[in-house]
């Protein structure tokens, strides 16, 4: 077998095999269809009657049926210093054909299961200086350029509008999962863009092939929205479908 043949199965089988692997991963959803699956709250946001300090939070959760064997759902909740309520806000698909919108505030509590999955936080950041933050991250949802427009993939969809707003407010340093298929899809089909985390840079093709290399993030390689990478600095392999391996950040 050649060189390059050989090269050429061993790309395909890291990017196959892990697909396979996440589709034969129980989803915690326990048979139980998406649509009569647990949305209620999960505990992970602070209470804001006890928490008086400023909080961002952003959640991933494996996506809804099928999806979910590709990718997470990913959002943003946000609550001012004071507040006594969080703002959630995210991109859904559910409507948009029918003419709801793309962009979702509050449809449902900060930290609720997604339709049985439990969301992980991947993002944490509060005290002071958020408040700024949160007023970044307002202001950038307002600009968001696809309000009415959803396509799973390879975008735009809710990690689009995730890693959309995470590029507009680098303050908040953001590491987007590997696994949320979309992220890399850029608006008004540019090609370059800094990366999500705001310590780097990529070249993507419609969200559909690219490279990305940031302090942050580490090296990903993207083939039709699935990625491949490494992160060096916090030692870890980057999988399509099934997302990091190693240690968290």
């Amino acid at each position: 077998m050649s060189l390059p043949t050989s090269f050429g199965l061993l790309l395909l089988g890291l990017f196959v095999l892990p697909v396979l692997v996440s589709g034969c991963l129980p989803d915690g959803r326990n048979g139980v269809p998406w649509y009569e699956a647990r949305r209620d709250p999960t505990g992970l946001a602070p209470d804001p009657a006890t928490t008086p300090e400023a909080v961002v939070q952003v959640y991933a959760a494996r996506a809804v049926s099928w999806r979910g064997i590709f990718s997470v759902h990913t959002w943003i909740a946000v609550k001012p210093t004071g507040a006594q309520r969080y703002t959630r806000y995210e991109v859904l698909g559910f409507g948009v054909a029918n003419g709801a919108p793309a962009v979702r505030v509050d449809r449902t509590g900060p930290d609720n299961y997604w339709f049985g999955s439990r969301p992980q936080i991947i993002r944490d950041r509060r005290g002071p200086g958020i408040d700024a933050i949160v007023d970044k991250i307002r202001a950038a949802v307002a600009r968001y350029p696809y309000p009415h427009e959803y396509r799973a993939w390879p975008g735009p969809n809710s990690n689009t509008f995730t890693a959309y707003v995470a590029r507009e407010v680098p303050e908040l340093g953001l590491d987007l999962p590997s696994n949320a298929v979309g992220k890399d899809f850029l608006p008004g089909g540019a090609l370059f863009a800094t990366a999500p985390s705001g310590s780097g840079f990529q070249v993507s093709l419609y969200g559909l092939a690219g490279v990305l290399l940031a302090v942050d993030e580490g090296l990903e390689v993207n083939v039709l929205g699935l990625n491949i990478g490494v992160d060096a600095a916090v030692p870890a392999l980057k999988l399509p479908a099934i997302g990091r391996v190693g240690l968290d950040r």
